[in-house]
């Protein structure tokens, strides 16, 4: 196998591990009623400077239609509260509940261990390898969303 096909498998492998291991992570912290996307939005409402349907939209790399609906399930399930804004009734602000913001906190945690467990062992030359190497990945991937 050359360098390209392990570095691909690689790539995979760690994607996998990574979904598997997170939706593991809401079941045992007692979330069995979030979905790996459903964490994911509550990440971004969390993440972004201006928690707007369109902002979080943006971040998340979807369409408004895609996350209204996961969006509504997020408010039923009582981890989102959803209202238009004053200035703007386009606009459709996010904020995350108490509920919300446990999710938030448990879904942190597990990210938090997970960079933790990579660093452990490395050296400030092994780290910074490893983010210039992530980084190139990163905006080959920004690179293609255009």
């Amino acid at each position: 196998m050359n360098n390209r096909q392990i570095v691909n498998g690689i790539l995979v492998e760690i994607f996998n591990y990574i979904l598997l291991l997170e939706e593991r992570n809401l079941k045992t912290n007692g979330l069995k009623n979030l979905s790996i996307t459903e964490i994911h939005i509550i990440e971004a409402i969390n993440k972004v400077n201006f928690p707007s349907m369109g902002e979080v939209s943006s971040k998340l790399m979807v369409t408004i239609g895609t996350l209204s609906t996961s969006v509504n399930r997020l408010v039923q399930k009582g981890y989102v509260h959803s209202e238009r804004s004053e200035n703007d009734r386009r606009v459709v602000l996010l904020s995350l509940t108490e509920k919300g913001k446990e999710a938030f906190l448990i879904h942190e945690a597990f990210h938090n261990n997970m960079i933790s467990k990579v660093l452990e062992k490395s050296n400030l030359k092994d780290d910074n390898l490893l983010v210039e190497s992530l980084q190139k990945l990163l905006l080959f991937f920004k690179a293609l969303k255009v």
